[in-house]
């Protein structure tokens, strides 16, 4: 069921109040992300967070409750301002339901006609199920990294995918 087409759901910037949510999702869904204990876990999930404080998050909500959660990682520097790295996560009860479509459309947008991007990089690892998400809303892959991270099962490849709005525009 697409969840995203129900008057109950809407997106909206993420707030402090959204950190238990990003918590529980990250602690469920850590073999996606540079994470293995639940102190990291914490740590990530505040870093995250954290940058709902420059309008810089979204969060999908439907029946008042968060769904999911996009945000953009700024660069702190104003050499590197031009582009940003992506995280995003959907509470595992609605994976496949619209939410992460909308939140990659919505998180697009913001990063391209707000923060004015240039690209957008994201990094997912070897078989995660948010990599066809990503080729249909125009991220490409530009690198591929085998053994980038140790599982109990073997070694997984990172991948970084990158939006980059100046080709997207033809320019």
């Amino acid at each position: 069921m697409n969840i995203t087409e129900d008057s109950d759901f809407d997106i909206r910037y993420s707030t402090q109040d959204d950190l238990p949510f990003l918590h529980k999702w990250l602690g469920e869904c850590r073999r996606w992300y540079p994470i293995s204990s639940d102190k990291d876990v914490e740590a990530m999930a505040k870093n995250w967070i954290g940058f709902h404080r420059y309008g810089a998050s979204l969060t999908a909500v439907y029946k008042n409750e968060p769904v999911g959660i996009a945000t953009l990682f700024l660069m702190p520097y104003r050499k590197v301002i031009h582009h940003c790295l992506l995280y995003f996560i959907v509470d595992p009860k609605h994976a496949r339901s619209g939410v992460g479509n909308t939140l990659i459309k919505n998180i697009n947008h913001l990063g391209k006609s707000y923060f004015r991007f240039e690209w957008m990089n994201i990094e997912v690892f070897e078989g995660c199920p948010a990599i066809p998400l990503l080729e249909k809303a125009g991220y490409t892959e530009v690198f591929k990294q085998e053994k980038f991270v140790k599982e109990k099962e073997g070694y997984l490849a990172r991948h970084i995918y990158q939006l980059n709005f100046k080709e997207q525009d033809g320019k």
